[in-house]
């Protein structure tokens, strides 16, 4: 058999070296290519509070004065889990859900974790009403632009009870989180009227509701959602 010559093999050497290379280079792309698609993704629940979490950020009962307590059927949260967010602000709002304790769902938005609960006066009925709702991103800013939106759309509604007119006055507030709009419901049948205040922290978005007091329920209602966006970011400092 005939071997090639010192020469030839020199050749072939150098010819091979540039393959070799070409192909260790293709190697080291396609495992680059493999390692940027298996990027795991961003959890979208990632810094949000649970609702055993938010429940800690409401007002304690030591909060209220002599004569409120707890109603047990309207305390209530979203647990260690999170759930599933929807958004559906409808054209025309149901007004009559301002009537309510959790009168956010007038815009249509429902977060990823919440905590409420209700205390009412034994001896003269009056209610306090505190919720707390987790948002994804961006949305708590526009949970608190649809509110305003249907305000807008809700000048009156029907009271279920008296059936006669409530009126409904919004305005933006000051000093109340990241931004905060007051309702105030007012009713010539009522004794007292309502006070609605949401505020925004973050990505949450606080809800009161007050009756107490002969101011229609204005002085408590600022007071206690202050104490919960105080709390919030107690709790966020700790989560």
């Amino acid at each position: 058999m005939r071997h090639p010559s010192r020469a030839a093999k020199a050749l072939l050497a150098a010819a091979v070296l540039p393959l070799a290379l070409t192909a260790c280079s293709s190697a080291t792309g396609t495992s680059s290519s493999s390692a940027t698609a298996k990027k795991p993704t961003k959890e979208p629940n990632a810094g949000l509070l649970t609702g055993a979490q938010l429940k800690k950020a409401l007002a304690p009962a030591s909060f209220f004065a002599d004569g409120f307590a707890v109603d047990p059927s309207g305390a209530r949260d979203s647990g260690t889990t999170y759930t599933a967010p929807s958004s559906a602000p409808a054209a025309k709002p149901d007004c009559t859900l301002l009537g309510g304790t959790s009168w956010i769902s007038i815009t249509g938005h429902e977060g990823v974790s919440f905590a409420q609960n209700d205390y009412v006066s034994k001896d003269t009925s009056e209610d306090i009403a505190q919720e707390i709702d987790t948002f994804r991103g961006a949305t708590a800013a526009k949970v608190m632009a649809d509110l305003k939106k249907a305000v807008a759309a809700c000048a009156t509604y029907t009271d279920a009870d008296t059936h006669t007119k409530v009126k409904v006055a919004g305005a933006d507030t000051t000093g109340l989180g990241d931004a905060a709009y007051t309702i105030t419901l007012t009713n010539s049948a009522w004794q007292n009227g309502t006070t609605l205040i949401a505020a925004q922290s973050g990505t949450d978005v606080v809800t009161v509701l007050s009756t107490d007091g002969t101011d229609n329920g204005a002085a408590t209602a600022k007071k206690l959602t202050a104490r919960i966006v105080t709390s919030l970011k107690a709790e966020h400092a700790h989560a």
